[in-house]
């Protein structure tokens, strides 16, 4: 069951793991089933529970050790840091899907973050945080907006000439009227970008 436990975590993906790592979550998971039992049932006797216990702690701590010496196998077990924004725009080749793009906005405001362009690099990290680089004041360039009622205004058909962001990609193009395909992601719907200044 705890490797059930494992692998089943590893698959749902790093949103739900906050601040711990996927393989310390079934460790808990663990251990905590071990413990309840004896605690809710007078029945089940506490020495098979201890038993356990000693087991999984004796498990966690080899899998640590060789994960310490082998890199390979703690990218396996934990998973590997996901790019999920670079040079101001979303990473298309992303392998992890567990993130929905409401959430990671949710995530950006939180950072005082108002668009892509602020943005230099955001990685998704194996415990779920986001780690976020950001240009300098200098360097920001216009970008998708993470506001919710400015990112809603979508047009297919652009009437007033400006930059716009792609609303699924973030690529940014100056449109003069009329309806564009991105070139970067093939998809139609455009958001007026946004080039203002991060306020930490």
């Amino acid at each position: 069951m705890f490797a059930v436990i494992l692998i089943f975590l590893r698959i749902s993906g790093k949103k739900g793991v906050r601040q711990l790592s996927i393989f310390e979550v079934a460790i808990i998971i663990g251990l905590g089933s071990a413990a309840g039992d004896p605690m809710s049932n007078k029945d089940n006797a506490i020495l098979p529970a201890l038993l356990v216990f000693i087991t999984i702690l004796g498990f966690y701590r080899m899998i640590t050790w060789f994960a310490m010496k082998n890199e390979k196998f703690e990218g396996l077990l934990e998973g590997e840091p996901v790019y999920i924004i670079e040079d101001g725009m979303f990473n298309l080749d992303a392998d992890d899907q567990t993130y929905a793009k409401d959430e990671f906005f949710s995530e950006m405001r939180q950072q005082s973050i108002e668009h892509l362009g602020q943005v230099r690099t955001a990685v998704l990290e194996p415990n779920g945080n986001v780690s976020f680089l950001f240009y300098e004041d200098q360097q920001v360039k216009p970008g998708l907006p993470v506001m919710p009622k400015l990112y809603k205004q979508k047009h297919k058909n652009i009437s007033e000439e400006s930059e716009y962001a792609c609303s699924f990609c973030g690529n940014v193009q100056h449109i003069q009227s009329g309806s564009l395909k991105c070139p970067r992601c093939q998809k139609q719907e455009w958001v007026k970008a946004l080039v203002s200044l991060r306020i930490s």
